[in-house]
């Protein structure tokens, strides 16, 4: 087997590599950097000195091994992962790749359980050279804005909720937060979904939302207001002056997209607007 020193494994692990075929072995394929893909992971078409995508990892004792299969997370990301054993090492996590991912116990936000599942970022372990997990996504994660802008689309995985709302890390990237009021479905652990900056704090930090409405969307809940009034004798209660959670429970979008389509109706001459009540323009 070939030596490699450290700085050329850290290189290699936790990440997708091209690797040419140095020698077909009876157990697997001798790749380029000293992996080793294992037979049950070889395609039947590999022969020497061609190239193959791999994903790149350590078993117990140091060797690079190697998958074709996609793992539930790549190094500098972060993924909702089952806790399957605990001992005096720490936490393991099922990430797809034959050796679970150990998750110290100086990585452990808060002490995990055989069972349960948690938002594991993947780390490389500078010391020792190994692929680690970690619970303590604010020590690998900044919070502070970097280049996101406002409205620019993001991928959030929920990582918990707090009294403000949900904390999120997006793009693998950054840490956020969704405000409550910013959410118009029901949001769980480990979910991913599509969402939006929605400010970049005065202190950097950044608040996210899960809906940005564009002129499109704005017109369709126009049109949804408009024939609510027809079907309620042209008349509703629900006006620019609403509790936001009320507008929120009947129509899923915040107050600010709700006023939005109320002066357009209202600029439209459908709708005359009162403190009190809106009302259908008689035609």
């Amino acid at each position: 087997m070939v030596d490699h020193n450290q700085d050329d494994t850290s290189a290699m692990i936790g990440r997708w590599q091209r690797l040419s075929v140095e020698q077909l072995l009876p157990y697997g394929a001798l790749l380029s950097g000293g992996v080793l893909l294992p037979t049950k992971s070889m395609p039947s078409t590999l022969k020497d000195e061609s190239k193959i995508e791999v994903f790149v990892y350590q078993d117990g004792d140091g060797q690079l091994k190697a998958i074709t299969t996609a793992p539930k997370i790549e190094l500098g990301q972060c993924a909702y992962l089952s806790i399957v054993d605990v001992n005096k090492m720490g936490a393991f996590a099922d990430w797809g790749v034959p050796k679970d991912l150990l998750i110290p116990f100086a990585e452990q936000r808060i002490p995990l359980r055989k069972g349960q599942h948690a938002v594991v970022y993947l780390a490389l372990n500078r010391a020792s050279g190994r692929l680690i997990g970690s619970t303590k996504l604010n020590k690998h994660l900044p919070e502070l804005n970097v280049n996101f802008k406002a409205k620019q689309p993001v991928r959030a995985l929920i990582v918990d909720v707090t009294d403000l709302g949900y904390k999120v890390v997006i793009d693998h990237s950054h840490i956020a937060l969704i405000h409550h009021h910013d959410v118009y479905q029901k949001l769980r652990r480990g979910q991913i979904i599509d969402a939006y900056i929605k400010e970049i704090r005065p202190d950097g930090k950044i608040n996210v939302t899960t809906h940005i409405p564009n002129k499109e969307q704005l017109g369709d809940l126009a049109e949804r207001i408009l024939a609510d009034l027809k079907e309620n004798e042209g008349v509703s209660d629900l006006t620019d002056k609403s509790d936001p959670e009320v507008i929120r429970a009947k129509w899923q979008v915040s107050k600010g997209s709700y006023k939005k389509a109320l002066g357009k109706l209202y600029k439209e001459r459908k709708i005359t607007i009162s403190p009190r009540v809106i009302q259908l323009v008689k035609e």
